[in-house]
């Protein structure tokens, strides 16, 4: 199949979440149909696009094969969703986090799409039976929640509705994986997810170290980037265990007791207000301050670092 020929995915949003999904397709070949109610945010989108991907080419950080001239040539704006609509084998959604609005959207989206077309949301945490239910194409339809920043990080969370035609997650499954990213699929929906559920369990008890006086944030954000960081870059939790002893089975046997004893310390769901808030908010505005102009030159550091792991894990493949 040539780059040109591997069908049309439309953008319904064209903020920070759409233009992440647009230059992840368009750097796979996949043509691309952005729409936004203010036509002039697609047009300011897809000049930020042109900018980051010359960016990216300029580091040697571009995916793909196609030249950014090439990639820009198959971003299209559009400001008619039924046009949009038409062709698409993937409708990637991509509005604010808000549930009325999402099922507004896919019920208008719902009207104008045919029987194959996916229909797909990137919320973070809404669930598919919140989101989906009652639509005609609810068989069609899933969450494909990305992790930001998605041109670094490849996972996507697919999350099927109850409803969900289990040919449409494989289908999903295959296109997610055509487009570079790296899908995982959830047999149920679950709430956060998987990815957040993971991370908040890690919050939480990183809260709880700092409120009971255990650890300083600073010294619990380095546990994490200079210990389990390290060895969760390239494995999970199961294969670290797994090779942490003479294989997972018998890493249970011997630290079993620990673990349970340990786990049964936890304390319960902090606040996260009040005093330890302030504490650890402190910390972190010291290293980064919260202005608009500060965080963003982070998240650029953060991303050329993401870029530089991505490309060594690509090459040590």
């Amino acid at each position: 199949m040539s780059w040109c020929e591997k069908g049309n995915i439309l953008i319904v949003g064209s903020g920070i979440v759409g233009r992440s999904w647009a230059m992840v397709a368009v750097s796979a070949g996949y043509r691309v149909v952005l729409y936004d109610t203010v036509h002039q945010q697609v047009t300011n989108t897809i000049q930020i696009i042109r900018q980051q991907l010359n960016e990216l080419e300029g580091s040697g950080n571009l995916r793909g094969t196609l030249k950014v001239e090439e990639q820009m040539l198959l971003i299209s704006a559009c400001s008619d969703l039924a046009q949009g609509v038409e062709g698409a084998i993937l409708i990637q959604e991509c509005v604010p986090e808000n549930l009325e609005l999402k099922r507004k959207v896919f019920q208008e989206l719902d009207d104008l799409m045919n029987d194959d077309v996916i229909l797909s949301s990137s919320t973070s945490c809404l669930l598919p039976s919140k989101l989906f239910s009652g639509l005609k194409h609810v068989k069609q339809c899933i969450v494909s929640h990305p992790v930001n920043p998605t041109y670094y990080i490849p996972l996507v969370e697919l999350v099927p509705h109850p409803e969900t035609n289990p040919a449409v997650l494989e289908r999903t499954y295959k296109l997610m994986k055509d487009i570079g990213q790296t899908p995982v699929k959830l047999m149920k929906e679950i709430d956060g997810f998987v990815l957040n559920r993971i991370q908040y369990a890690i919050i939480g008890e990183s809260w709880r170290l700092v409120k009971d006086g255990v650890l300083s944030p600073e010294d619990v954000d380095l546990v994490m980037s200079a210990g389990l960081g390290m060895r969760y870059a390239f494995m999970g939790p199961f294969e670290t265990i797994h090779l942490n002893a003479q294989g997972l089975k018998n890493y249970c046997e011997r630290y079993e007791t620990g673990m349970k004893r340990t786990l049964s310390s936890f304390g319960p769901v902090p606040e996260f207000s009040g005093e330890v808030m302030e504490t650890i908010n402190q910390s972190m505005s010291e290293k980064t301050p919260s202005d608009s102009e500060s965080l963003e030159a982070r998240r650029q550091w953060r991303d050329l670092r993401l870029a530089a792991l991505a490309k060594m894990k690509s090459d040590s493949k």
